[in-house]
Order: structure tokens, then C-alpha cells, then sequence
């Protein structure tokens, strides 16, 4: 058969140089696989070394200690990890956008840079920056009513208990008269000029 001999044992002799030859291929295999896989988990050469070292010494116990000491997951499967988690973390973060265009605005913004939309107005004591619909400055418990936006700014000086007494009378008096009071309307141009 083929030109092959088997008399005198070579049957036997051809079983065990095939059987030889499939078991150096697989060991070999192993520490190919076992340098690769390592190399995929670990940046680190030696340790990659090493375990291919381990596995040719050793063989199946070898790759056996090898597959229960490796790291849990690749180079890449960390790296996407990591890469999910920087997502969450931005998503968990708030990120203030206009009500109108959508884009990101910043929190000291009175309106939108993009699309003019009113974000928020300032007090008319301290002069802080509060929601649009707050109708106390919670910064000096002022009270913030239309004519808040008719007001001078008193940030600058120290208001006199006279100056005071004089304000809430102008304020009552323009909340008596509703033709006195009027609202603020912010004007905005839009160019395309850049």
C-alpha cells in the first residue's frame, strides 16, 4: 500500500513517529496559544514569557495553571470597558442645553448664544442669576415679581433703611397701578456676521 512496508513491527514503529509527531504539534500549539492569548491580556513581555515557558515545561498542568491564573478579560475588552464607563460617567453628568436650539450653554448664561432664547434672569437685589420661573432669590430672599425687571441694580451700594422703605413703597404702588408696570423684552440681532 503505497510503497509503505510494514512488516517487522513498522506498523508500530509508523503509529508511534505519527503519534509523536501529533503530540509535539500540539505542544508547540499550546505554547503559541498560551504566548498569544497572554499577549492579548498583558502588556507586560516577561509575564508573557513566562507562562509560555510554564506551558512548554509543564504542558496540560501547565495550561491548566496558565488558564486559571490569566487575567479575566483581553486588552481590548478592558479598553471598552473603560470606554463605556466614560460614557455613563458623561451621560450621568448634567449638561445644560438651551430649551430652544438644543445646544450646550453654560450655567452663568442669561440667554442662548446660538438662538437668543431667555435662560435665566438676575435677581433685582443681589443680581445673581436665577431660574426664570423663581419667584424668590434664594441667594437674599428677595422677592422676584414683574417689576423686578424695572428695577436699578443695588448690587453696587449698600441700600439705607430709608432707600429700603422708599423701594417697597414703589413697590406697592406699581403692583396697585397694573399700567405702570410692563415687561422686559430683550431684543436680540441676529447676523451672520463672524
Amino acid at each position: 500500500m503505497f510503497g509503505i512496508d510494514f512488516g517487522d513491527g513498522g506498523l508500530i514503529t509508523f503509529a508511534v513517529i505519527y503519534s509523536g509527531v501529533i503530540i509535539v504539534a500540539l505542544w508547540l500549539a499550546m505554547i503559541i496559544w498560551v504566548y498569544r492569548d497572554m499577549r492579548a491580556r498583558s502588556r507586560d513581555g516577561i509575564s508573557q514569557l513566562i507562562f509560555a515557558v510554564v506551558v512548554a515545561v509543564l504542558t496540560l498542568p501547565g495550561l491548566f495553571i496558565y488558564l486559571l491564573l490569566r487575567p479575566r478579560e483581553t486588552l481590548s475588552e478592558s479598553y471598552e470597558r473603560s470606554l463605556e464607563e466614560e460614557a455613563l460617567l458623561q451621560e450621568i453628568e448634567e449638561k445644560p442645553t438651551c430649551p430652544g436650539c438644543g445646544q450646550r450653554v453654560h450655567d452663568d448664561w442669561q440667554a442662548c448664544a446660538y438662538c437668543h432664547t431667555r435662560l435665566k434672569k438676575a435677581c433685582i437685589s443681589c443680581r445673581h442669576l436665577l431660574e426664570l420661573s423663581w419667584n424668590l432669590c434664594p441667594h437674599c430672599a428677595s422677592s422676584q415679581g414683574e417689576i423686578a425687571l424695572e428695577l436699578p441694580d443695588y448690587s453696587q451700594q449698600q441700600a439705607q433703611p430709608q432707600q429700603r422703605q422708599s423701594r417697597q413703597q414703589r413697590i406697592s404702588v406699581r403692583r396697585q397701578d397694573p399700567a405702570s408696570t410692563s415687561t422686559e423684552s430683550i431684543e436680540f440681532v441676529d447676523t451672520d456676521d463672524y
